[in-house]
C-alpha cells in the first residue's frame, strides 16, 4: 500500500500578529490618541529635541508628558512622519516663519487655526476638529469635523475661509499662524500657502499664548461638549 505524501506545503497566510494601536495610556491611565502624540513628537523635534534618535524621543515622552510607550512604537510614528535622526538633517525646502506679536487692527489681518481632539466614550476611537479664527473679530471663519484630520483637510478649510471671506488672489491675504501639528507643517499646506500667497507662521515650541484665541475657543468648546455629557 503506497504511503501518502508527507511532504510539507507552504501555503501563503496573512500574518498573525498584534494590530497596530491608536492611543496609548498616560500614567493617570488617560487614553492618548497617536495623532496628538505626533504632535508631541513634531514639538520636541522643533525644539530642545531637535539632535534626539527615537529612543531619546521615547524618553523625553515620558518625562515630559507621562505617556506608557516604548521605543519600538515610537520609532513608526517617527518614521510616519519623516523626523527619525537621518532625515532630520535635510534643509526644508520652505523655512519655517516663526511667530512674532503684531498689532491687529482689523479684520482678515490675523488669523488663527488649530486642532482639537476628543475621545468619543464607547466607542474606543477618536474625533478631530480643526478650526479658524479672525484674531480681529473673533469669528470662526470655517472647520472640519471628523474621525480623521488630514493635511487636506486643513487646506480644504482654508480655501473654505478665504472664499468666505470674499478673499481673492489679487488682495491682500491674511497672516494664517499655526502650532507645529504635523498636518499643518507638512509639505501640502506650505505649498498650498505658498500658492495662494498666504503667510503661515509658526509659533514657538510651548508657547500656546501665541496662539491664544483659538486655544480659548476650544477649550470653551471642551467645557460644553463635557457639561452636554454631564446633563445627557
Amino acid at each position: 500500500m503506497p504511503k501518502p505524501n508527507t511532504t510539507n506545503t507552504s501555503v501563503n497566510k496573512p500574518a498573525v500578529g498584534r494590530p497596530k494601536t491608536e492611543f496609548s495610556y498616560s500614567l493617570d491611565g488617560k487614553k492618548i490618541s497617536n495623532a496628538q502624540i505626533k504632535e508631541w513628537l513634531c514639538e520636541l523635534v522643533c525644539g530642545d529635541g531637535f539632535p534626539y534618535g527615537y529612543k531619546k524621543l521615547t524618553a523625553a515622552l515620558v518625562e515630559d508628558y507621562s505617556l506608557v510607550i516604548n521605543h519600538k512604537k515610537v520609532y513608526r510614528l517617527c518614521k510616519e512622519l519623516n523626523v527619525l535622526k537621518p532625515q532630520r538633517i535635510i534643509k526644508p525646502k520652505h523655512p519655517k516663519r516663526l511667530a512674532q506679536r503684531i498689532e491687529v487692527i482689523g479684520p482678515n489681518q490675523l488669523w488663527e487655526m488649530d486642532i482639537k481632539y476628543g475621545y468619543i466614550h464607547g466607542e474606543d476611537r477618536f474625533f478631530f476638529r480643526l478650526s479658524i479664527i479672525d484674531v480681529f473679530d473673533r469669528c470662526v471663519i470655517d472647520y472640519h469635523l471628523g474621525l480623521t484630520c488630514t493635511a487636506k483637510d486643513a487646506c480644504r478649510v482654508l480655501r473654505n475661509a478665504l472664499k468666505k471671506r470674499g478673499i481673492k488672489p489679487s488682495m491682500v491675504m491674511p497672516l494664517v499662524r499655526t502650532d507645529n501639528g504635523p498636518q499643518l507643517i507638512s509639505n501640502l499646506f506650505r505649498e498650498v500657502c505658498r500658492k495662494l500667497g498666504v503667510i503661515h507662521e509658526r509659533i514657538p515650541v510651548k508657547t500656546p499664548n501665541m496662539n491664544a484665541h483659538i486655544e480659548a475657543f476650544h477649550s470653551i468648546l471642551e467645557d460644553d461638549c463635557d457639561l452636554y455629557s454631564i446633563c445627557r
